[in-house]
């Protein structure tokens, strides 16, 4: 995350030296740099719109620049967090465990964390979704192998294997 922040400060910087470059009769160079090239030809042809566009982008730089970098995190196909957009094709790729393998999994899971597990740990553990891994709990709540609980500290909903 320091590593993108740096990057992001980096682009911003460069933007504003070469918004500068109005001064040397170079109006709109840093709009070329973030990818508005109609604005930027425009600006380059009026002297930054006569001064006033140039002068205003100077408050716009940083949305400019934010603009340009989700662009570019779209095109590479991840989204403004850093999650790959095409997730749900590597999901469906992997194969992931249901009915009574998924339970064998949750037990597993429960049995290395000492009897007791929730939804989340479930998710990581066998890949299943948040979906599946709580109704696979519940409905082993409902046969009485799980006791549910809330964690004092953090309120989440625990699952309390009392035969492990």
């Amino acid at each position: 995350m320091n590593l993108e922040n740096n990057k992001h400060k980096d682009r911003l910087l460069v933007s504003y030296i070469l918004c500068a470059g109005v001064f040397f009769g170079l109006g709109g160079l840093h709009r070329f740099y973030n990818g508005k090239i109609g604005t930027g030809l425009l600006w380059l042809l009026t002297g930054g719109v006569f001064g006033i566009g140039q002068f205003v982008d100077v408050f716009l730089m940083p949305g400019m620049v934010d603009e340009y970098e989700y662009k570019l995190r779209l095109k590479a196909g991840v989204s403004p967090l850093g999650v790959p957009l095409n997730q749900a094709v590597i999901a469906s790729q992997v194969h992931q465990p249901t009915g009574n393998q998924l339970m064998i999994k949750l037990i597993e899971a429960a049995e290395r964390r000492d009897g007791i597990l929730t939804v989340t740990q479930g998710v990581k553990y066998t890949g299943a979704s948040f979906a599946e891994v709580e109704a696979t709990l519940n409905e082993m709540y409902k046969s009485g192998y799980v006791k549910i609980d809330n964690d004092p500290n953090t309120g989440a909903v625990m699952y309390h294997f009392h035969e492990l």
